[in-house]
C-alpha cells in the first residue's frame, strides 16, 4: 500500500521540500521480530550514506516500540530525485510513512504534515540541524498545516513559523499517537524579538582609555556600515575596541534575527535556543583557511563571513593572514554575498558584515624608534605590502592608534558609554533608512555610483579639497567613492542634509593608503 508524507533537506542554507513516498508490498502483518521480516527496504532518490543507514535505525526503533513486522518488500522514494538527500533527519518521516503503508497508522493527515527527526535505536527522537530554515520554507506552503519536530528543536521551529502548528515529539510513539488519536498539544513559543532592545552588554566603550580618534572612527563605521582598519602597537586597545563595536550597532530587527538564526541552525550552532537576538561577532584566527573563511568544502557549508552576517567580522593581526585568504574577501566586501561553485553544485551565501581589522605598524609591533623599534625600512614595507591595494581600497576607514600617555594610562577611563554612542548611531541610521528605503538599502556603505551622485553632491570648496586628496594620496576611483560614503555618514551623524568641507576633511583623514602602499 502506498503512503506519502513531507520532509525537507538543506543545501547550503536553502531548504528544499522533499516528498517521501513509501510502497509497502506485504502478505500481512505478523508478530515476528521486525529485524527478520523487514530485511528488504530499498531507499531511492539520491540518498547519501546517512540516509541509507536509516533502514537499520528504523528497524530497531520499530522493535523497541512494539510495532509489527512487514513480510514483503518496502520501497522508499525521496522526491525530487535529482536533489541529493543528506543526514538522518528523514528517519522519523520514513518510519511513519512505513507504518501508514502497513495500516498501523492513520494516513488521513500524513500527506499534510511535515516531519523531521532522527531516530535512536530505542525509538527516541534526536534533534537535527537546519530546522529553522526548513520551518521558514514549509510555512510558505499552503498544503502543510502541521509540523512534527524533535522536542529539542521546538523553539526554533515555532519562532520561524508562527502560522504553522508545531508538534514536538520525544519518541516515535508520540508521533504515532498524533496521527492515531490527535491528542498531542501544539507548542507555542514565548520568544519576544524585542528582548534584544533591552539587553545590557557586560562590556562598554567607556571601559577603553584614551584613543578618542579610534572611537570616533568606529562610531562613523557603525553609523554607516563601513569597514575599518586599526593600525597601532600591541597594547593600544585595538582588540578591546573591536570587541565593543557590537555594543554601538543598532539592535537587530526580527527579520535580521531570523536570517542569522537560519545560518546558525544549518550548522548546528543554534544550540536549540531561541532566535539569535544579538549581532554576531566572529574573530577567526589568522591561521584560518580560505574555505573556512568564505565557506565551501565537499558539501558546501557557510564560512566565517556568513556567520558574521549582519554583524562584525574581526580580523586581528591582519597581515598575518595568508594572502589567498584575504583576497577572497574582495567579492563579499563589495557585494554583500559570496558565490561558491564546486563540482557538486553552487551556492550563494549572504555576507553583509562589518569588517574590523587590526594590525601592527611593523613586524616588531613597536612602530617607532622611540618605542624601541629596530625594523628596517624594507622590512616595514614588506610587512605592510602583505595587504594588497585593492583590498585596502575596500576598507573605508584607516585609523592609527598611538601609545597611551602617562595620564591616560594611570587615570580611570572617562569616555562616553556605548549607550550614548549607540543613540547617535541609531539616529544616523534612521536618516539613512528614510533616504534609501525606496532603493532597497539601509546604510551609506551600500551606495552605488549612481546613488553617490544623487546623495553626495559637493560644493566648490569641498570638491577642491577632494581633488587635492586624490593627487597627494594617489587615490583610486574606488577609494574616492569610499571617501564620499564616509563623508555622507559624517554629515548624517551631524544631522546635516549637505556634505560640508569639514565632513570631507574628516573623511580624508581616515585614508591611510599613503602610509601602507
Amino acid at each position: 500500500m502506498l503512503a506519502k508524507t513531507i520532509s525537507a533537506s538543506v543545501i547550503g542554507i536553502e531548504a528544499f521540500e522533499i516528498e517521501i513516498e513509501v510502497n509497502v508490498q506485504r502478505g500481512g502483518a505478523t508478530n515476528n521480530p521486525i529485524l527478520s521480516n523487514m530485511g528488504n527496504i530499498a531507499i531511492v532518490g539520491l540518498p547519501d550514506l546517512a540516509v541509507k543507514e536509516s533502514r537499520e535505525r528504523i528497524k530497531s526503533a520499530f522493535v523497541s516500540s512494539g510495532f509489527k513486522g512487514i513480510t514483503d518488500n518496502i520501497t522508499v522514494n525521496l522526491a525530487p530525485a535529482d536533489i541529493r538527500k543528506e543526514g538522518a533527519a528523514f528517519d522519523l518521516a520514513i518510519a511513519l510513512a512505513i507504518l501508514g503503508g502497513s495500516n498501523q497508522l492513520k494516513r488521513d493527515r500524513l500527506s499534510t504534515t511535515a516531519i523531521l527527526g532522527e531516530l535512536a535505536l530505542d525509538g527516541s527522537v534526536r534533534a537535527v540541524k537546519g530546522v529553522l530554515p526548513i520551518a521558514v520554507k514549509l510555512a510558505k506552503t499552503n498544503r502543510i498545516d502541521a509540523m512534527i519536530v524533535p522536542f529539542e528543536n521546538r523553539e526554533e521551529a515555532a519562532n520561524a513559523a508562527p502560522n504553522l502548528k508545531i508538534y514536538p515529539v520525544k519518541h516515535l510513539l508520540d508521533a504515532v499517537n498524533f496521527f492515531n488519536s490527535n491528542n498531542l498539544e501544539a507548542f507555542k513559543s514565548s520568544f519576544n524579538p524585542m528582548q534584544a532592545l533591552n539587553s545590557i552588554s557586560p562590556i562598554d566603550f567607556a571601559d577603553v582609555k584614551g584613543q578618542i580618534l579610534a572611537k570616533r572612527a568606529l562610531e562613523i563605521a557603525a553609523a554607516g556600515g563601513h569597514n575599518s582598519l586599526m593600525i597601532g602597537p600591541p597594547g593600544t586597545g585595538k582588540s578591546m575596541l573591536a570587541s565593543r563595536v557590537n555594543t554601538i550597532l543598532p539592535p537587530m530587527t526580527f527579520e535580521e534575527s531570523l536570517e542569522v538564526s537560519q545560518i546558525y541552525s544549518v550548522l548546528g550552532l543554534l544550540n536549540n535556543k531561541n532566535l539569535i537576538s544579538e549581532r554576531p561577532f566572529r574573530a577567526p584566527h589568522h591561521t584560518i583557511s580560505d574555505i573556512a573563511l568564505i565557506g565551501g568544502g565537499k558539501d558546501i557549508r557557510p564560512g566565517e563571513i556568513t556567520l558574521a552576517h549582519h554583524g562584525v567580522l574581526f580580523l586581528d593581526e591582519f597581515p598575518e593572514f595568508k594572502r589567498n585568504v584575504l583576497e577572497v574577501l574582495r567579492q563579499p566586501l563589495e557585494n554583500g554575498v559570496i558565490n561558491i561553485a564546486r563540482a557538486s553544485g553552487s551556492c550563494t551565501f549572504p555576507a553583509e558584515f562589518m569588517l574590523v581589522a587590526a594590525m601592527n605598524p611593523c613586524p616588531c609591533g613597536r612602530g617607532e624608534v622611540e618605542l624601541g623599534c629596530t625594523c628596517k625600512i624594507d622590512e616595514k614595507r614588506r610587512y605592510l605590502k602583505k595587504i594588497s591595494g585593492p583590498l585596502l581600497d575596500r576598507i573605508d576607514l584607516h585609523v592609527e592608534l598611538k601609545q597611551l600617555s602617562q595620564d591616560e594610562l594611570l587615570n580611570a577611563p572617562n569616555g562616553e558609554s556605548s549607550a550614548a554612542i549607540r543613540a547617535r548611531v541609531m539616529q544616523a541610521r534612521a536618516i539613512q533608512l528614510a533616504r534609501l528605503k525606496s532603493f532597497g538599502k539601509f546604510c551609506n556603505s551600500q551606495l552605488n555610483s549612481r546613488e553617490l551622485q544623487l546623495f553626495c553632491k559637493l560644493n566648490n570648496s569641498s570638491m577642491n579639497l577632494l581633488r587635492q586628496a586624490i593627487t597627494q594620496l594617489k587615490l583610486s576611483p574606488r577609494a574616492y567613492d569610499r571617501i564620499l560614503k564616509v563623508a555622507r555618514t559624517i554629515a548624517d551623524l551631524a544631522n546635516s542634509p549637505d556634505i560640508k568641507e569639514a565632513h570631507i576633511f574628516e573623511a580624508i583623514s581616515y585614508r591611510k593608503s599613503d602610509i601602507i602602499s
